[in-house]
């Protein structure tokens, strides 16, 4: 019993029944919890950028062939764009099938200042480029903005590979123990995830309780539904094709995707899920490229979320859309999520520039979703997880750098390590 109690499994599943039923049971003081859950969403932010700075510098000295990175880099991109434009598209034609908002009244769901809550700005590309670059290197860590970490770490590991193994040997073996270092600050951080658990479901339940689901219990529902087949059957094939198996690679991340749906950020299992990746099989250069690059281009289930989202406000709106205003709202929705990548609750930010720029959807209705957006993020995160584990997985294969007997100890490992923990 012992053993059970100390499982992290274990600890994060009880905490989030726990969170469910103090919010139900005790709303008003269920919303002073969310300090638990920002708390252990702070503490995992802490050491992103660090854990992210050191395992790219590292995989890119480590690279024998710096082409290797431009080349790993382009696959990725490419791998992004067609997989997420993919899950635009399966949430389109889902929601069309199954029409979630038919028969719904915008006027009674629609909360107070409905027009003011149902506002956002996502910049353009051109806007999100430059963004890129930081002001200093300083400034980007102070910010925790990943897209810039990702962009100095790339310059200096490909600086320091071009001093020659024998000038960068002292400082990469400084930056190994470094790294080493972080990923047992993460491990300590992680202690007190169940707690981050509990604290961020009590303050979503007791926030907005579970009648007000009610009405959009069956949006909810498709969208759910749409993130399960885009992971078993989409994902699932294309980790096929890859003699990559998604049951055994998501169990052997469960942690990581408990930790995410107790939440609610995908952010909050992206160390632990890039050192896993490494023991899993990837080389430690495409974890370090891929997976912080997924985490801003690779969103699948944002991607799922938006296209959905954006026809139930249709439906609910009773506004007929064409073929060809969905195919030209999937392709603004294609340059948007890019162009908002990064920021936080980008999800609600996407939907309504979109809305604002197609002019045909009136943007107060995005407020609809406010009351269930925290809990469909959930599954948006978990899917964005999943779908990065994968891409991960993919492109280690495809450039020869997936070790299958690292893969076969590391599984043998973990559940050994689990069954002596109960």
């Amino acid at each position: 019993m012992r053993r059970l109690a100390s499982n992290l499994t274990v600890q994060v599943l009880t905490a989030v029944a726990l969170g469910v039923l103090f919010g139900v049971l005790d709303p008003e003081h269920a919303k002073a919890m969310k300090v638990l859950g920002d708390a252990f969403i702070k503490l995992v932010k802490m050491v992103i950028g660090p854990v992210i700075f050191l395992t790219i510098v590292l995989g890119i000295a480590q690279m024998e062939d710096l082409k290797q990175v431009g080349k790993v880099g382009l696959k990725a991109f490419v791998y992004f764009e067609v997989v997420t434009t993919f899950a635009l598209g399966i949430g389109l034609v889902i929601v069309n099938l199954t029409k979630p908002g038919a028969g719904l009244d915008a006027t009674k769901l629609l909360p107070p200042n409905a027009a003011a809550a149902a506002t956002g700005k996502s910049d353009g590309i051109v806007e999100f480029l430059l963004h890129i670059i930081p002001t200093s290197p300083i400034d980007a860590f102070a910010r925790g903005d990943l897209l810039q970490i990702v962009f100095f770490a790339v310059l200096f590991g490909v600086a320091t590979s071009l001093l020659g193994d024998a000038t960068a040997r002292p400082l990469v073996d400084v930056l190994d123990r470094t790294m080493q270092v972080f990923f047992k600050i993460v491990g300590i951080v992680m202690v007190v995830a169940p707690i981050g658990a509990f604290g961020a479901m009590a303050y979503t339940v007791g926030s907005f309780g579970l009648a007000t689901l009610l009405p959009l219990l069956r949006l909810m529902a498709d969208v759910y539904l749409t993130m399960a087949v885009f992971i078993f059957v989409v994902l699932g094939l294309i980790a096929r094709a890859y003699r990559i198996k998604l049951w055994e690679l998501m169990g052997f991340i469960r942690e990581e995707i408990l930790i995410v749906l107790g939440t609610s950020s995908s952010e909050a299992a992206l160390p632990r899920l890039m050192d896993k990746l490494q023991r899993y099989g990837c080389s430690r250069s495409v974890v370090g490229l891929v997976v912080p690059a997924g985490y801003s281009f690779n969103l699948d289930g944002t991607s799922i979320y938006l296209s959905m989202a954006a026809i139930f406000l249709a439906q609910v709106y009773g506004i007929d859309l064409s073929i060809g205003q969905q195919l030209f709202l999937l392709a603004i929705l294609m340059i948007t999520s890019k162009g908002a990548a990064g920021v936080t609750g980008s999800g609600f930010i996407v939907l309504t520039s979109t809305l604002a720029a197609t002019k045909v959807i009136p943007v107060e209705g995005a407020a609809l979703l406010l009351a269930v957006d925290r809990f469909m993020s959930e599954a948006r995160a978990i899917t964005n997880l999943i779908g990065n584990a994968v891409a991960t997985c993919v492109l280690a294969r495809s450039e020869g750098q997936f070790d299958d007997t690292r893969r076969e100890q590391s599984v043998r490992a973990l559940a050994t390590e689990r069954a002596a923990r109960g």
